[in-house]
């Protein structure tokens, strides 16, 4: 199987609100939430995929050649490629009910694994995605992420208990997810969180965690200070807020006031190798990709995992060869032009 026959077999299963088009670029799906669009007018995800089409790659061949090497080490995990599959909740309400968040979560998280790459899982209002997701990281020898939402203190220490569970060499929490809609409507304690409660959430994790939600040097320079390991550039894929910038248009600055004391991780819009190799240009430590790897699942589960993840490092593998850096160190700003 190819990508072209991954997508259309992916199609018809799907549901009428995800074209499965061959480009995941925003368009098609516009604002349809439910659904896979982006909030208010939806043009936030469409600029993420755009911003990083402006960007344009240096090539130089004029370089010894030697073997490229797509590999990192992720908090003590050797990743074969710089790519996570992204957290993704509701799939049978804004896809189609071919999955439900136990059954996608068991497929993506244990697909990503063979590949040798690790996939961050949903959370929701109901416990048992939660608890299902760890499991299915658990299974797995904890090579995955869970992503927790940003709930009130007491439901944060059962989601904990579960990721400790788990055995999960690292944790996240999508602080962005306070505007989701169905978090919104909920009567409870989730939403927006200061400083000092996010240096406590760390501090009860017992893993390192990662803050996903992060658009501004501000954001970032907090995240830091409150003791987090790492951070994601990320909009939410424009699902949170109407007119953001797109993450490619931010991550320099972001990149550049860390000081490389802090993981930087990146989504949004990234749909090829070669947009991976700009955000690592950029400085990036590695991407997150995350509806197309709900298209691979409904397309083919495992396989669909394999088939996108392989399309992805080969093209990664194309761009590094074209512009002389054989490992993931030697990707430099210089080779690419902003």
């Amino acid at each position: 199987m190819d990508y072209v026959e991954l997508m259309e077999q992916a199609r018809p299963r799907l549901g009428e609100n995800c074209k499965g088009c061959l480009i995941c670029n925003g368009r098609a799906c516009g604002n349809k939430m439910p659904g896979p669009g982006a909030k208010g007018i939806g043009d936030t995800a469409i600029r993420n995929y755009e911003k990083w089409k402006e960007i344009r790659i240096n090539m130089d061949t004029l370089v010894e050649r030697k073997p490229v090497d797509m590999s990192l080490d992720f908090f003590g995990k050797r990743l074969k490629y710089p790519i996570i599959a992204g957290p993704v909740g509701l799939v049978a309400v804004h896809y189609s009910d071919a999955y439900t968040d136990t059954t996608y979560n068991d497929v993506l998280v244990s697909g990503c694994a063979a590949e040798g790459i690790v996939a961050m899982t949903g959370d929701g209002a109901d416990a048992t995605v939660m608890q299902a997701a760890c499991g299915a990281i658990k299974k797995v020898g904890g090579l995955g992420i869970p992503t927790v939402k940003p709930w009130g203190p007491e439901t944060l220490q059962e989601k904990f208990a579960c990721v400790k569970d788990s055995g999960a060499f690292a944790c996240a929490m999508d602080v962005d997810g306070a505007g989701l809609p169905f978090l919104k409507k909920l009567n409870t304690s989730a939403g927006s969180k200061s400083e000092a409660e996010l240096a406590e959430i760390i501090r009860n994790a017992g893993v390192p965690f990662i803050v996903k939600g992060i658009m501004t040097v501000k954001g970032a320079l907090k995240a830091k200070a409150a003791g987090a390991a790492a951070i994601v550039v990320s909009n939410h894929g424009g699902r949170v807020l109407d007119q953001c910038p797109a993450t490619a248009e931010v991550l320099p600055e972001i990149v550049d006031a860390v000081q490389g004391e802090m993981k930087v991780l990146v989504d949004g819009g990234i749909r090829s190798g070669v947009d991976i190799f700009k955000a690592l240009a950029i400085g990036a430590d590695a991407v997150i990709i995350a509806r197309p790897y709900v298209t691979a699942v409904y397309g083919a589960g495992a396989e669909g995992i394999r088939v996108l993840t392989q399309k992805l490092a080969a093209e990664l593998e194309d761009t590094m060869e074209m512009c002389g850096a054989h490992t993931l160190a030697e990707i430099t700003r210089d080779m690419v032009r902003l």
